[in-house]
């Protein structure tokens, strides 16, 4: 089997989430997202700007920091119902994830952009995900792009192999599901190298054994494999 460091494992997970930091496994992909919430709270600018793709871990480290800083936790889409005051009222440091969805709006824009400056002002902390970074975006008001595209920005990149499997490894095991060398080394070679299609993957083997009363095999995977190439 693909040999393991076990630090921290960086995950989101569908199934059974884990916020933890003993759920964490540093590998190369996240290893500086990692550092940069581990400079927290000596960050060089109010927020923090952390992207990367679907599924890639994001929310899970972004719930790490925010239960180290007791942040308060802001639902995207209340930037567009709630004024800035209320929401900086609600605590000391602040986690919006994500916000990308939100830029373009202008009265999430504006409400982040007061958010942000209030933070600023009162050496408070944000943390923003994106699934992108702030230059990819285009914004509505000129002085929030400005601001975020100038705040230090850390992405989480695609897995490695190293890491792919360990996150095969876990997801399975979170579902009681052991697997194999033989399966996670068939996986490793045919899958797509990604969180979100190790978590579709992982969601449709556990159902189609539920379904047929099987344990998962490699048949049982070749079967996943082939039903997932066929709907693409």
């Amino acid at each position: 089997m693909i040999p393991v460091r076990h630090e921290q494992l960086t995950l989101d997970l569908g199934h059974r989430p884990a916020s933890g930091r003993e759920d964490f496994l540093i590998a190369d992909s996240n290893r500086d997202a990692v550092s940069w919430i581990d400079l927290w709270p000596d960050w060089p600018a109010p927020a923090l700007i952390l992207y990367g793709p679907a599924a890639c871990g994001k929310t899970h480290l972004a719930a790490v920091w925010s239960a180290q800083a007791q942040a308060v936790s802001i639902n995207p889409d209340e930037l567009c119902r709630e004024s800035a005051d209320a929401l900086f009222a609600r605590g000391r440091h602040f986690l919006i994830d994500p916000v990308d969805p939100w830029i373009g709006d202008r009265d999430a824009e504006t409400t982040l952009f007061h958010l942000y400056n209030l933070a600023k002002e009162n050496e408070r902390s944000l943390l923003l995900t994106m699934r992108v970074p702030p230059v990819r975006l285009t914004f509505a008001i000129p002085d929030l792009s400005s601001r975020l595209r100038a705040a230090p920005g850390v992405a989480i990149h695609a897995p490695d192999e190293m890491l792919l499997g360990a996150v095969l490894v876990k997801m399975f095991a979170d579902r009681q599901i052991q697997i194999g060398e033989d399966i996670l080394s068939y996986l490793l070679l045919r899958m797509e190298r990604s969180f979100a299609a190790a978590r579709d993957l992982v969601e449709k083997t556990d159902r189609l054994a539920l379904a047929e009363k099987k344990p998962v095999s490699l048949s049982l995977i070749r079967h996943v494999l082939m039903t997932q190439t066929t709907a693409e």
